[in-house]
């Protein structure tokens, strides 16, 4: 909408995505900041809390009384702080926002029924949270598929594609959705754990998008040049406008909790910015601590199935730190630390090549 006021005022500052995005950034913050304590209240009338997983570590029995579904709240506000600001015939941009619907809405599904049925596990089956997910993921493949989106496949630190995909770039950006969408679900199980890293995330693949949609800069880092990419920075500034107010009250001790419908929706988008910045294998890099904590889970699991043994006290991994015990912030703090540092060896990246 910002963008088309240049027609009625002729305000050509709009035309900027630096100062749509930050337009966006700032809409989205406050407004998470204005409407969040609202819904807690709300939540708290409803006695919508989050369920705690019977098996979890005891310290975890206390958080049977905070609220979830705070992704509600910060995903909506970062759709509207985004319809706003960007482009509505940009392709990148409404996908980003699309990616975002419908990743939140099996998110709410879950959370849901977890709530109405007071049972961390009477949610989705993995079935059928898995075929949602494969769905949610193949409508945005097939939305960038139909309107013309590259299909070549770029590796880090090399500056020719590979090769092209063709239409088996769908079935590779539905696993990229699916196991990124997971990972950050595996991840959200401590107050602000799954925030800052996703922030950091989203901060590295914003950059990357702003580079590779800029004719100029993506010449000179030898990045691919995707014309109107940059747009979806908007959404990203938006959605780290989002988080950041959210954090304000998921930071320990947490106040609400961002509930499936935060996590789906959020790791749905890194996924969605990795697959248009052409770093689908960068991101095991941006997103370090997901890929850590979702080992620790395949292991875990692969482990007691083949040697009947355990390699973790508990997966994931930032279970068994706090059995070993270790004091839930140092374990939030030190994730964070690793998120901080594995993002910024992605950025150097951007000129190795």
């Amino acid at each position: 909408m910002l963008y088309y006021l240049h027609d009625i005022f002729h305000i050509n500052l709009f035309h900027y995505i630096t100062v749509r995005a930050g337009i966006a950034f700032f809409l989205s913050f406050m407004m998470t900041l204005y409407f969040m304590p609202k819904f807690i209240e709300w939540l708290k009338q409803k006695n919508a809390n989050q369920p705690i997983y019977e098996l979890a570590p005891e310290s975890h029995k206390s958080k049977n009384t905070t609220p979830t579904m705070g992704g509600v709240v910060f995903i909506l506000v970062s759709v509207v702080a985004s319809l706003i600001s960007i482009r509505w015939d940009n392709i990148y941009g409404i996908g980003g926002v699309l990616t975002l619907l419908l990743f939140m809405a099996i998110g709410i599904k879950d959370d849901y029924d977890k709530i109405t049925n007071n049972n961390n596990q009477s949610g989705l089956s993995s079935r059928q949270k898995m075929f949602l997910q494969i769905l949610s993921g193949f409508m945005v493949a097939l939305y960038l598929y139909a309107n013309a989106f590259s299909t070549h496949f770029y590796i880090p630190l090399y500056k020719f594609p590979l090769y092209d995909m063709h239409f088996f770039a769908v079935i590779f950006w539905v696993f990229v959705f699916v196991a990124t969408s997971n990972a950050v679900n595996l991840t959200d199980g401590l107050d602000g754990l799954a925030t800052v890293p996703s922030i950091f995330s989203i901060m590295t693949l914003g950059v990357f998008a702003y580079f590779i949609g800029h004719a100029i800069l993506s010449k000179y880092l030898l990045l691919p040049n995707i014309q109107g990419v940059g747009e979806v920075v908007i959404v990203g500034s938006a959605v780290l406008g989002s988080l950041i107010g959210f954090l304000w009250f998921n930071a320990h001790p947490a106040e609400i909790f961002m509930g499936d419908s935060g996590s789906l929706s959020i790791g749905g988008f890194i996924a969605y910015l990795s697959i248009v910045t052409k770093n689908e294998i960068l991101l095991v890099l941006v997103g370090f601590v997901f890929v850590m904590e979702t080992l620790s889970v395949i292991l875990q699991v692969g482990s007691f199935k083949t040697r009947k043994k355990r390699i973790f006290e508990m997966a994931p991994i930032h279970h068994h730190f706090e059995i070993k015990g270790w004091a839930e912030n140092k374990i939030i703090v030190r994730f964070w630390i690793m998120a901080a540092l594995s993002n910024i060896i992605a950025l150097i990246t951007l000129k190795l090549r």
